[in-house]
């Protein structure tokens, strides 16, 4: 309203000023510190395309997901973690990623660029297949088009098929270009995952179509077995040195491990507990990973009179000593609780699980209110921190390490892969029994533990998908999605909702972000639609974490 109050000889003399100085404006508005985007180079944009999606697939992984494939478990705070309440969530993160690679891609071909290229197309295939895994249905041939015209500003949703069928063709050339030697400005810096090595992206592309035709093997056998025949002849991941995994920085919050302390305020590190469900089948197995993925209990604890003399409850040396006159009543575990839980938190929250002799105490899954109280924790807080059940290993405490990497794919899930490949009677070299081995060496290898006589006692191959499924669980650690997707696939390992979670069963996906469903509505519903509603499923439409994709159908 200002400017209209201007007298007229006043908005002359600033029109004139403008005009004189329009140029040297012009120059003033380039911003020193950007990029044009019409010279932008590809390895500008590749560091942040590899690792933002790293970051996010590690999140996943380590986050809520690996509640749900019972690796870990949270005593505070853990109702999403432990227990499925689950509300809606967003994929903008990933197509934000995509519209980065889609860029990258399309000045790579500008220039003829084929390594940029090819890392392009694998980036592209993990990101929208990762979408496509965790929610089902979603935008694929019109996605990314919005600068073409408005009538892709609501793109449809591709049927999960089409969007496999996609990934496999941009797979296929990703591997033809990583075939030549005819690569130009390859800057090894920017490749933060393989330094510029061709042959290295070639075995990530490969492996990663092993594990979408794997994926499909139960809505598209023929073509699963056809591409896993042709695809395990080619350079594959075999090695654990070979994975596809970035090592964090550690520098800032953005570039650290998510459960850091110097930089997660929130303690994030203190809420994490290995879950009861991995650490018994561990402990069971005499597997040594225990030690890489969690620590012993701050403070074991034994019921025994022979500390009577001291009191009912000491702690002598670093143990916890007490009396079974104490131990068994009521008055106790009041004392202990410090508040006055109900009868059914007392049976959840006071069961005893002896220490002795391993040291390691898992959290059960979904324990509802309880997890702080378990195992007679002697001063349960908001915060967490049970003294009485095992922490992740100290270096989940740290910013950065040897082994905190974000891992896209690694050498023992190709193994796996082959495995159950073999297993099915597909012909790929080496038997299910030899693939099987060479996955747990891969994976003991890549948490640098030493396997030493391991395959040969109770974790050795006995011939089936069970067992192959068990190790490929554990070696799923910190990147439980993969887990996930095989346990909707199989049903293997047999996990089960805990006592308190959400539903009688598991989730299946994600839910829909609002997003989707307020600003493209018709393609939302569309694709609702589509999902097939299951006992567990009492929202008010199939948009629900326990309804089935395309792909469980």
């Amino acid at each position: 309203m200002k400017i209209l109050k201007f007298k007229f000889f006043g908005t002359i003399a600033l029109l004139v000023l403008f005009v004189s100085s329009c140029q040297d404006l012009t120059e003033i508005n380039v911003n020193p510190n950007g990029v044009d985007p019409a010279v932008a180079h590809p390895n500008l944009i590749m560091p942040t395309v590899i690792t933002n999606t790293a970051k996010n697939y590690l999140n996943m992984g380590f986050g809520n997901i690996a509640g749900v494939m019972q690796h870990t478990q949270k005593d505070a705070w853990s109702s999403g973690h432990n227990d499925y309440a689950w509300d809606e969530d967003s994929w903008g993160g990933y197509y934000g990623i995509l519209r980065d690679n889609k860029f990258m891609y399309e000045k790579a071909v500008e220039g003829d660029l084929k390594f940029h290229q090819g890392v392009a197309l694998v980036m592209k295939s993990f990101v929208f297949g990762f979408v496509t895994d965790l929610w089902g249905d979603a935008p694929f041939t019109d996605a990314l088009k919005s600068a073409e015209g408005q009538e892709f500003l609501k793109p449809a949703f591709d049927g999960q098929q089409t969007i496999y069928d996609g990934i496999f063709a941009d797979l296929a050339e990703a591997n033809t270009l990583f075939s030549g030697t005819d690569f130009a400005e390859v800057n090894a810096d920017a490749d933060v995952l393989y330094g510029g090595d061709a042959k290295m992206w070639q075995k990530f592309a490969n492996s990663l179509a092993l594990r979408y035709y794997m994926r499909v093997s139960d809505k598209m056998p023929n073509v699963a077995k056809d591409g896993v025949e042709r695809v395990s002849k080619l350079p594959l991941l075999t090695a654990a040195d070979e994975d596809a995994a970035i090592p964090y920085i550690g520098t800032s919050g953005d570039n650290s491990w998510p459960s850091n302390i110097p930089f997660a305020n929130n303690s994030a590190y203190l809420r994490y507990n290995i879950c009861s469900v991995l650490s018994e089948k561990l402990l069971e197995l005499g597997d040594d990973r225990i030690e890489v993925f969690a620590n012993k209990v701050e403070t074991p604890i034994v019921i025994t009179d022979d500390h009577a003399a001291e009191g009912e409850d000491v702690t002598v040396d670093g143990v916890r000593y007490i009396t079974n006159a104490a131990f068994t009543t009521r008055q106790y575990k009041l004392k202990v609780a410090g508040e006055n839980p109900s009868a059914a938190d007392l049976d959840a929250g006071f069961t005893f699980v002896d220490t002795n002799p391993s040291g390691y105490v898992g959290l059960p899954p979904s324990m509802g209110s309880e997890p702080n109280w378990y195992n007679i924790n002697p001063a349960p807080v908001q915060g967490g921190n049970n003294i009485h059940v095992s922490k992740l290993n100290s270096m989940y405490a740290e910013t950065s390490g040897a082994l905190l990497k974000m891992r896209l794919i690694s050498a023992a899930e190709v193994h796996f892969i082959l495995a159950e490949a073999a297993l099915k009677g597909w012909a790929v070299a080496g038997d299910a029994n030899a693939h099987y081995d060479a996955g747990v060496q891969a994976s003991f290898d890549t948490w640098g533990v030493d396997i030493g006589d391991y395959l040969t006692g109770p974790a050795a191959f006995d011939g089936t998908l069970d067992k192959v499924m068990e190790q490929k669980w554990i070696a799923s650690w910190t990147a439980a999605t993969e887990a996930w997707f095989d346990w909707r696939r199989t049903g293997l390992p047999a996990i089960q909702a805990g006592a308190r979670a959400r539903r009688e069963n598991p989730p299946l996906r994600l839910y829909y972000g609002h997003d989707e469903r307020d600003l493209n509505a018709e393609n939302y519903i569309q694709a609702i639609a589509r999902l097939q509603p299951t006992a567990d499923n009492n929202e008010d439409d199939n948009d629900s974490a326990w309804s089935k994709m395309w792909l469980l159908q």
